[in-house]
């Protein structure tokens, strides 16, 4: 068969539902193969928006979200949402067209070295020379994107190779099976939490990546020991545990950063260093470290564990879990868990979240201040609907606001963390959970960024909410000047009518003039089935300096050997 249906019997053979792309001149006899296939291609408006979808997929499915574009241009467009997959540690293959491979040696129309350019923001990257190689680099791009730590990875098609044939059948979809955690290093873990006063669970994206929470929320249930999440590992453990200090992750303003300070070992579950530095709460060198993730420990000055396990995260935790209470009978001088005397500082700390979560629950005043948007999306979803964050000021508040049940029920990107994500990432997951209630919540900023692909959503009838935050400014931007300089610049800008913008794309749109208002237009939004609603809320951002410099001044004076 030519090489192009021999790359599509490839992805069918790898499990592929969808592809999400723009087609091009060198990638025809791709598209052509594609048309005879039960893979569905999307049609996006920009590469980007197709690389987050692809990204929103990988998530929310486990499986390779795979994005598609032409050569140059086609390509350049799509290095942003492949960059925020690989960082965000999601799974994805970008497949991008090429001039004819005889060509690529030399100045030509559209060609630039594009496997050199995805090379830093993936995993793996490659261009097929032979068909007959196409079913080993398929696979092999396949296991590194799902490999851990899992990422993106690309292979480049030139379009003089799409046309060779090839005899070679598909390899497929292989599971890969992890190592049990090493006993010895599980015996150490539990005699140092055993031995600790204040140990704290940290859950990072890897126990939301592989949906390892039913383990951890056993271990947290029975021990009682306290608990934190990272942005992206929201969920894992549900947000109205009593023994839960919810999510921390904004440098030192987290009020949640005073309990991590006063910890004296620290359980890293899954914790990924590029959402939060360890310096922030290791710059003195002096916590105890246990290290459970599926990949060695990076290797880092404030990151230094006693113990180290690189295995199965939900393996290690119950075989942690386990020995403890092993080690509880063995020896009664131990003073086991749960334990009667709870760390104070860490009552308090939980006390507090819940006290600025709800701090404007009843508060009627317009604009709408931060909180009381996100305690009203989470009034009119249910707990495993999912809501999508984009990347602003906004994004901080759903953080430490939006009380979360499940995990992958609140994406937010902070590796790379993107703006533009969030509107073509909620077509993704309603393709994913069409059942489920899906909103994204975007600034004002990033949702022009990828505003194009309402069309896509009219054209394939998703029902997806947009919440749009006004304000008429890059608020998370000129909020950081104003808090280093005094003064905000080049920040403001105007904005269209967002209700004439959405009906003009055929969507339903509502511009919300009250608090009372917004809650009811979110109920009706919810009614509407066959096509997205875009919600645009003026926002009240007067305490936004809350998120950069909250010093929690009871807490301050007992912790300043820490600060």
């Amino acid at each position: 068969m030519k090489a192009s249906e021999l790359l599509v019997q490839c992805l069918e053979s790898e499990g592929v539902e969808y592809i999400f792309g723009i087609p091009g001149e060198e990638n025809a006899d791709l598209m052509m193969a594609l048309s005879n296939s039960k893979i569905k291609f999307i049609l996006t408006r920009h590469e980007q928006g197709a690389a987050f979808m692809a990204d929103v997929y990988g998530r929310l499915t486990g499986k390779v979200g795979v994005c598609l574009a032409t050569l140059g241009p086609g390509a350049t467009n799509l290095v942003t949402g492949v960059a925020n997959a690989n960082m965000d540690r999601s799974r994805l293959l970008a497949i991008t067209g090429q001039t004819d491979s005889h060509l690529l040696h030399k100045e030509s129309h559209q060609n630039l070295n594009v496997v050199k350019m995805f090379e830093p923001i993936t995993k793996w990257s490659w261009s097929i020379r032979n068909a007959k190689n196409i079913p080993e680099i398929v696979r092999r791009a396949f296991k590194i994107a799902l490999t851990e730590k899992p990422g993106a990875t690309h292979i480049e098609l030139p379009q003089d190779i799409a046309k060779r044939e090839s005899d070679i059948p598909p390899i497929g979809f292989q599971e890969i099976f992890r190592p049990k955690a090493n006993q010895e290093q599980i015996r150490r873990a539990a005699k140092m939490i055993l031995e600790s006063k204040k140990p704290l669970l940290f859950v990072g994206n890897g126990c939301a990546r592989e949906d390892e929470s039913p383990q951890i929320r056993n271990f947290v249930e029975q021990t009682k020991i306290f608990s934190i999440n990272t942005f992206m590992g929201k969920g894992v453990i549900p947000d109205d545990y009593e023994t839960h200090l919810q999510t921390i992750g904004i440098k030192s303003a987290d009020h949640a950063l005073q309990a991590v300070l006063e910890a004296d070992v620290i359980i890293s579950v899954g914790y990924d260093l590029v959402e939060y530095t360890p310096k922030m709460w290791n710059s003195d060198l002096n916590k105890k470290i246990i290290h459970i993730d599926y990949t060695p420990s990076e290797v880092y000055t404030f990151y230094r564990p006693d113990v180290e396990i690189t295995s199965d995260i939900g393996d290690a935790i119950d075989a942690i879990l386990d020995e403890i209470q092993k080690l509880q009978s063995e020896d009664t001088s131990f003073d086991s868990f749960p334990r009667k005397n709870v760390p104070e500082i860490f009552q308090k700390v939980r006390s507090e979240v819940i006290e600025r979560i709800n701090i404007f629950k009843d508060d009627e005043s317009y604009p709408i201040k931060p909180e009381k948007l996100i305690l009203t999306v989470r009034e009119k979803t249910n707990h495993d609907d999912i809501v999508i964050s984009d990347v602003g000021t906004h994004k901080l508040w759903i953080s430490k606001i939006f009380q979360t049940f499940e995990p992958n029920t609140c994406i937010i990107p902070n590796g790379f963390a993107s703006m533009g994500f969030s509107l073509p990432g909620v077509l993704a997951a309603k393709m994913v959970c069409p059942e489920k209630t899906i909103v994204a919540m975007t600034g004002d900023g990033g949702f022009l960024m990828n505003v194009q692909e309402l069309e896509t959503a009219v054209r394939l009838g998703l029902a997806v909410i947009v919440v749009v935050w006004i304000d008429n400014d890059l608020n998370l931007i000129s909020t950081k000047q104003k808090h280093e300089f005094g003064t905000s610049v080049f920040t403001e800008f105007g904005n269209p009518d967002f209700v004439e913008i959405a009906q003009s794309f055929g969507a339903a749109g509502f511009h919300v003039k009250s608090t009372q208002e917004f809650s009811q237009v979110l109920e009706q939004a919810k009614a509407i089935v066959d096509r997205p609603v875009v919600i645009a809320v003026d926002v009240d951002y007067s305490r936004n300096e809350v998120l950069l410099d909250d010093s929690f001044p009871p807490y301050v004076d007992s912790l300043n050997h820490k600060n």
